[in-house]
């Protein structure tokens, strides 16, 4: 028999520290309501934090608001958000959530609003410069003696960053990503920049006693968060350049590589959450999922590790992850699933979404009635090995935005 339920501590285990909820596309409103509806129940036994697939710097802008009201609503979702999710009204309700929790609370029981993704778009990936820019900044020699450390004023030569960059344009036209001869990321300028980026961590940490008494933790964390982003981006720019892959091998690095720096992301972010409590991750299934990721379309059949899959590994039962799977939906013009579909084997009358089991009958199939523009990935068993339980919207119309009131 099956456990069928919306409640769901029902299918995490005590030991869970992070909870990947995932989503099967990005299009279907519905998953973003009951993400809400979730992490209020979360939040009421413990969870102090969220992460969703969004810039980790930019979402920087959205934790000052939740906590202490920096800014508007507005200019949170306005600048808060990569990937255009921070037009989503699910999105927004969530953040205006957050700071109404937070309002009168002692700092310690706030809760805090995180981005696991890095600062790419689909066809673009900018300049790594202002990132390490910031950083470099910030380890400024007057922010107390550095001679201590061997790394004084006189060694702080050198740290040109502007002129190997060059043009921010030169990173982010399209071509740098798509054209591997046109990439920036394998030049001599490229790997001046490494060197800087390297430097600057030994840097970093290096002045922490002092940077840290001259500014708090939290602004020596958020410069760590904005050099890791130089760094990933310099990365990722150098897996662009990698010349002679086939297209597909060449797009599985790149998916990959951004899938290991969101492991990366994950991992510090449950470092500065240890001791405040569990953190919600939402996203993708395709970036949570604990098992091989896939994605094929036309002659491109592309694999890679996701995010999932690694901290995964790497945190065992600490981290736990929710399939997504979607019956139909007005929003993304999805029919009901035909009949021996793993879908349709999950649909219920009467009841809008539910939790169950990551168990599917023997005889099932893959649903084949998708479109590329719905962003739907249709239910496999793959996507459930290794997963806690499966999170089922029968019909994503049907589910309602929850008025949830921050908990007194």
């Amino acid at each position: 028999m099956r456990l069928m339920s919306q409640d769901i501590h029902a299918f995490v285990v005590p030991s869970c520290e992070l909870l990947g909820l995932g989503e099967p596309t990005h299009q279907e409103p519905a998953f973003g309501w009951v993400r809400n509806e979730l992490f209020a129940r979360l939040v009421d036994r413990g969870f102090r934090s969220i992460a969703l697939e969004t810039d980790r710097v930019a979402a920087l802008a959205v934790d000052d608001y939740v906590r202490e009201g920096v800014g508007t609503l507005d200019t949170a979702m306005a600048e808060g958000f990569s990937h255009g999710f921070g037009a989503h009204e699910t999105n927004r309700r969530l953040v205006a959530w957050m700071r109404e929790f937070n309002r009168n609370r002692p700092p310690a029981d706030r809760l805090s609003f995180h981005g696991f993704d890095i600062p790419t778009e689909n066809y673009s990936a900018p300049s790594p410069r202002r990132y390490l820019e910031h950083a470099r900044d910030y380890v400024r020699p007057d922010r107390g003696p550095g001679t201590a450390t061997g790394l004084g004023a006189g060694s702080d030569t050198g740290l040109d960053i502007a002129g190997p960059a060059g043009e921010d344009e030169r990173w982010s036209r399209a071509e740098a990503v798509l054209d591997p001869v046109q990439s920036p990321g394998a030049t001599a300028e490229a790997g001046r920049l490494r060197c800087i980026a390297d430097d600057l961590s030994v840097r970093l940490h290096a002045r922490a006693p002092e940077s840290i008494g001259a500014t708090s933790p939290a602004e020596w964390h958020r410069a760590r968060t904005w050099l890791t982003a130089g760094i990933g981006l310099l990365r990722y720019h150098a897996q662009s350049a990698v010349r002679g892959l086939t297209p597909s091998d060449r797009l599985s690095g790149l998916i990959g590589l951004r899938d290991t720096l969101m492991a990366q992301n994950l991992l510090d972010i449950r470092d500065l959450e240890a001791r405040r409590g569990p953190t919600l991750v939402f996203s993708h299934n395709q970036h949570l999922r604990r098992s091989p990721s896939g994605w094929a379309q036309g002659e491109l059949d592309c694999g890679w590790n996701s995010a999932g899959r690694i901290v995964g590994a790497l945190l065992g039962e600490r981290y736990a992850f929710v399939a997504g799977s979607l019956g139909r939906s007005e929003a993304i013009g999805l029919g009901e699933p035909a009949s021996g579909t793993h879908e349709a084997f999950l649909q219920r009358r009467g009841t809008a979404w539910e939790l169950t089991g990551a168990v599917l009958p023997a005889g099932g199939r893959t649903r084949t009635d998708t479109e590329p523009r719905q962003g739907y990935f249709p239910l496999d068993r793959e996507v459930l090995d290794g997963a806690a339980a499966l999170l089922h919207i029968g019909d994503g119309a049907a589910v309602a935005p929850a008025e949830a009131a921050p908990s007194a």
